[in-house]
Parts: C-alpha cells; structure tokens; sequence
C-alpha cells in the first residue's frame, strides 16, 4: 500500500530535478486540506529569476511535464497523493486570466443570447471556468470536444 505525500517528500524530489536541471531557484510547499473527496494536495511554489519561461513552456506545458515526473518519481518511491507546481505564480496569473476572459464572455453572450466557444484548456483550467460561472444563474456551461481541444461553450441558460 502506497504511503500519502508529504511536503517534505515533495521538496526533496523538486530540489533534485532543479539540482539536475541546473536551475537557481527558491522552492516552498505546503499542504492544502482535503477537499470533499478527501484528497488534499502538495502545492509547491518555484520562483527563479532566469528560467521561469523554459520551466512554463507554452500554455503550461513543461510545467505539466515536470509535475508528471515529479509524481512518477514520487509514486516509484511508494507515495501517493496530488502535487500542484506553480512557476513565478503563473499558474495564479492563468486563473486570474481564465476568470476574466469567461466573464468578458457571459456579458457579449448576455447581449448576443448566443452561445461562444471559449479556447482549448486542460481539464483543471476548465474547471475554473466552470466553477467561476456556476454562479451566474442565466448561463449554463459545458465542456465539448475531445482533448487536447477540449473547450467551455458558454451559453445562456435555457
């Protein structure tokens, strides 16, 4: 049975990948509660001054690629659990982002009652649309498509 993640375990395995990957960089965890399913999550921030666009890559991808090495690193030294990268806060700077763009979105569909198409997102930048919006009682979302195309359509409530 695999043993739950520790911050501590976390921090060892990203100051090894940026020992490897040459990177001066400064690196925080903590934990964050359970949520109602129960499963809480590592978050390690990771602020560096010269290699923030090369660790970020396009839309986030190397830094989905470096949270999935970190796990696989994790899960063959028998742990489990949820680890949340985050590089020069991008990942807050994204959500901030996300919520601006789908609110612009429900005010041109609230004039036009016509149903828009947001751009392609990850399954977790979607959710933060979907959450965002849950509130707004005169519009529905879903998400269409097949991944890596996955997309919200934002449209009025029926």
């Amino acid at each position: 049975m695999a043993q739950k993640l520790d911050k501590d375990d976390v921090l060892r395995a990203v100051t090894k990948v940026a020992g490897f990957m040459n990177i001066e960089c400064q690196i925080e965890a903590k934990e964050e509660p359970a949520d109602k399913h129960g499963e809480g999550a590592v978050v390690v921030s990771v602020q560096t001054l010269d290699n923030a666009r090369f660790l970020i890559g396009k839309n986030g991808q190397n830094l989905k690629a470096l949270e999935h090495v970190l796990r696989a690193m994790l899960v063959k030294d028998g742990k489990e659990g949820t680890i949340v990268l985050d590089v020069n806060d991008y990942r807050k700077s994204r959500a901030t982002y996300l919520v601006d763009v789908a609110k612009q979105t429900v005010a041109r569909v609230r004039n036009t009652q016509k149903a828009e198409a947001l751009f392609p997102m990850s399954a977790y930048e979607r959710r933060i649309v979907h959450m965002e919006l849950a509130a707004y009682p005169d519009i529905a979302t879903e998400s269409v498509g097949a991944e890596p195309q996955r997309r919200v359509i934002i449209k009025p409530y029926p």
